[in-house]
């Protein structure tokens, strides 16, 4: 311990209670070495030890096999039955033992219908003992696991039911393994719960005699110095089942199946994914319609547009309510999305922390290790079948999402920000890995992103979406080429994204400086929003000649305020107004610094220009789209 950590307060407060707690072990220890006589020769010690021991594990097993379905149930319902099944759950705790034989008694007493039912054999039995232990000690496991199921995480369960399985399956596969620390100390403090139960025990089962039992007989009958014994042994018990709770099975490390040759998977048919989508989270409401035969689509947004909930829509894991979904010609609409036979890769890297690399491979419902050899291989993974996600790098980890979903070979790829974690060299390397696999195997792919060019380098098609609507849908070239609305282009990353005021046929007034833009019949005193590419500005210091192509009627002088030289493209800012600056991109360095005077070209049939009037109509269109 470092001498700030045993100086502070903190450790001083941790300190009394620890002193509190150990002080009466260490007079015990004291009293139990030096005293001549401490009750080990009594008669009925080690049957009622043998009781305890046995009652506490039967009622440990009922508990298990009862309470942990219903913690699962218990974390991922918010109904008010759940509210209310808890409530049951937990009021064990508060109940003094003793009322709590009580309140058993109504129901297994001798003269109830369950105790004719066994002939009056609940009580007075160890059947009365397990049935008092179960019921003090059930809440502790109960609580417990619910903690430990709640901290799972849900998108693992999604990927699960992905890869074809079924409620039970993610059950015993997935939250039970991640939620084994909280089960197994749910699990010691209810064996140690129930191993110790006086009160409820006394009430239903006097006869045979638990060790708490023994104990409070020795010293009501014969005095203090015989309760030695059994309190020393109960000690020990204790002792040895915190230290078996300790106690954890070594991670398994499963390589790749001996003799697994690699078989490529056979050919693909595409089926490209149609959608019609109503559907209220909260207080957002998603309504996106598409209907298309490319292959590749992409939805490009920003944050909270509703990406990640029209992919789990696409998905199935919201059920059949959003509306019907077609995976080419085939409505998916009521089919279960254990049975859609989708690759699903949900934000981040989705890998179960307790399985390896080949493990993952395998996990998916109806894989082979044939085919999990040809996608181990084909991704570049060969060498970390055993390892575990925590000793991949984000590249390889990414790696193994895509495989695992490839090893069930699955009929449509669906992609959630696939590539958001990772570093920018990595970033471009999967993005071609994935191009490739896109035309290697036909695989039909929906790609949820907010990177415009990772959009357009990974598609046929875009949906650009902003909050829950369509703003602009279509082939890939045509929506970055001409987008609909100035909200659209904002999106697609457009730079030069300017207000202004026609103040004549061809002109309008952007921040007192006049820019001239294309023939069009909008009319003079209206607003409007205008763009144009960076690459479609030309660049040349004040006083040098003009490229040819250059129209002295659509030059503004200005200053350079900054050139930023990236490598391939050089981006050069031009301030010609104090609330207006133009950015230029250009392949070559421009013969200009900061501060010197320059001029730039603007194409008018480069500039995109749309009415304030009509970026909110178009912004809205979604609601209007023609249904598939």
């Amino acid at each position: 311990m470092r001498r700030t950590e045993a100086t502070s307060p903190l450790t001083w407060l941790g300190g009394i209670i620890v002193l509190y707690l150990g002080l009466p072990l260490a007079a015990f220890a004291v009293r139990f070495v030096t005293s001549p006589e401490r009750g080990f020769h009594s008669p009925g010690l080690f049957p009622a030890l043998w009781v305890s021991v046995i009652c506490a594990t039967i009622s440990l097993g009922v508990i298990t096999v009862l309470g942990l379905p219903l913690a699962y149930y218990l974390a991922h319902s918010s109904s008010k039955l759940s509210s209310f099944v808890l409530m049951i759950v937990q009021i064990p705790l508060a109940l003094p033992p003793v009322m709590a034989g009580i309140v058993l008694i109504y129901v297994v007493g001798p003269y109830t219908f369950l105790g004719q039912l066994f002939g009056q054999r609940l009580t007075e039995s160890m059947a009365g003992i397990v049935i008092a232990m179960t019921f003090c000690a059930a809440p502790f496991l109960i609580v417990s696991a619910r903690a430990g199921f709640v901290s799972v995480d849900r998108g693992l369960l999604d990927v699960a039911a992905t890869l074809g399985h079924g409620d039970a399956a993610r059950f015993l596969r997935v939250s039970v393994p991640l939620a084994g620390p909280s089960i197994r100390a749910g699990m010691l403090l209810t064996w140690l719960r129930a191993f110790g139960e006086y009160g409820a025990v006394v009430i239903l089962a006097y006869n045979p005699a638990s060790l708490p039992i023994y104990t409070y007989n020795q010293f009501s009958g014969v005095g203090l110095p015989t309760t030695m014994a059994p309190t020393a042994l109960a000690l020990c018990v204790a002792a040895l089942a915190v230290m078996a709770s300790r106690i954890r099975p070594p991670r398994r490390r499963r390589p790749r199946a001996a003799g697994a040759a690699a078989v490529a998977p056979g050919p693909n048919v595409a089926h490209p994914v149609t959608f019609e989508l109503a559907h209220r989270l909260g207080d957002f409401e998603l309504d996106v319609t598409h209907c298309s035969s490319a292959r590749h689509l992409a939805v490009l947004g920003a944050s909270g547009s509703g990406k990640s909930a029209l992919l789990r829509c696409l998905a199935g894991l919201y059920g059949p309510a959003p509306g019907p979904v077609w995976y080419g010609s085939e409505l998916v609409r009521d089919v279960p999305v254990q049975e859609r036979q989708v690759g699903y890769v949900a934000q981040g890297f989705s890998l179960f922390p307790h399985l390896t690399v080949w493990e993952h491979l395998m996990f998916p419902k109806g894989a082979t290790a044939e085919l999990a050899a040809y996608w181990l291989a084909r991704l570049r993974l060969e060498g970390l079948e055993a390892r575990f996600p925590s000793e991949l790098s984000g590249g390889q980890r990414q790696r193994v999402g895509l495989a695992q979903v490839l090893s069930r070979s699955p009929r449509v790829l669906l992609l959630d920000e696939p590539f958001s974690a990772l570093d920018m060299p990595v970033r471009k390397e999967l993005r071609r890995e994935l191009r490739r696999l896109q035309h290697e195997t036909d695989l039909a792919t929906v790609l949820v992103t907010h990177d415009p060019d990772e959009a357009a380098f990974l598609s046929e098609e875009v949906i650009v979406i902003s909050e829950g609507r369509a703003l602009q849908s279509g082939s890939t070239r045509d929506v970055f080429v001409r987008p609909a609305s100035a909200s659209v282009a904002s999106l697609l990353g457009i730079a030069n994204l300017y207000e202004a005021t026609v103040v004549a046929p061809g002109e309008m007034d952007t921040f007192g400086t006049t820019v001239r833009m294309g023939a069009g019949e909008i009319p003079p005193g209206s607003k409007v929003q205008w763009s144009i590419r960076p690459e479609h500005v030309d660049l040349w210091p004040s006083g040098a000649a003009p490229p040819r192509t250059s129209d002295p009627r659509h030059v503004l002088a200005g200053a350079v305020s900054d050139v930023a030289d990236y490598g391939a493209v050089v981006e050069t800012i031009v301030r010609v107004s104090e609330h207006l600056s133009i950015e230029v991109r250009s392949l070559g360095v421009p013969d200009v610094r900061v501060g010197d005077p320059c001029e730039v070209h603007l194409r008018p049939d480069a500039i995109a220009v749309w009415p304030v009037a009509d970026t909110v109509l178009a912004d809205r269109a979604a609601s209007a789209a023609p249904r598939p």
